[in-house]
């Protein structure tokens, strides 16, 4: 009996490393952040970033899967001009008075191999959550370099439209349509 008990046991340690777990990673919000994109009048492509963002990704590496949970402060808008963030959190655009949050949620994450190729998900701001696939350009999954523990690093785009978010003041003229490009790290838990 005791025989039998010690090779079940040493067949469970053997079997175990199939059955990896979801592990979490925090979102690093020294290396996270989202930035857009739009046509100024046909003028220049303007570019503005967001300097707080919050959230984690889960991964299992073994079944390839993964889930993304992501909430971006909007009063954290950077144009590089005090009084043009002052404009862009007006009503018009993105409200942040009443909604001073946006979020991204995962509804599925399409691997090639071992690696994420595009996340499926909802997008919310202004209180409006419209489905969206973000294509990931990068990804990586290694030991973070200072801090010795298990990290990922990606980038990842898409192109929504601005009017869908009820933020869609002056467009065409300024461009209805914002691509979005995220550069994301996160460290494990």
């Amino acid at each position: 009996m005791k025989k039998h008990l010690i090779a079940a046991a040493f067949a469970t340690l053997i079997a175990s490393p199939a059955f990896a777990a979801t592990e979490t990673y925090n979102i690093d919000p020294s290396h996270t952040f989202p930035r857009f994109s739009y046509d100024h009048m046909g003028m220049s492509k303007q570019i503005l970033r967001f300097n707080k963002t919050s959230g984690t990704v889960q991964l299992d590496k073994e079944a390839k899967t993964a889930a993304v949970d992501i909430t971006v402060d909007m009063k954290s808008i950077d144009t590089g001009f005090e009084l043009f963030d002052e404009h862009i959190q007006g009503e018009d655009f993105l409200d942040t008075g009443k909604f001073p949050t946006a979020t991204f949620k995962s509804t599925n994450v399409v691997f090639e191999g071992d690696k994420p190729v595009s996340i499926d998900g909802d997008l919310t701001i202004k209180g409006i959550t419209k489905p969206v696939t973000l294509t990931i350009t990068s990804f990586v999954n290694m030991p973070h370099p200072m801090l010795n523990k298990d990290a990922i690093g990606a980038n990842a785009t898409a192109v929504i439209k601005r009017t869908e978010f009820n933020a869609g003041k002056f467009a065409p003229g300024v461009g209805d349509e914002v691509t979005l490009d995220i550069a994301l790290e996160a460290v494990k838990q």
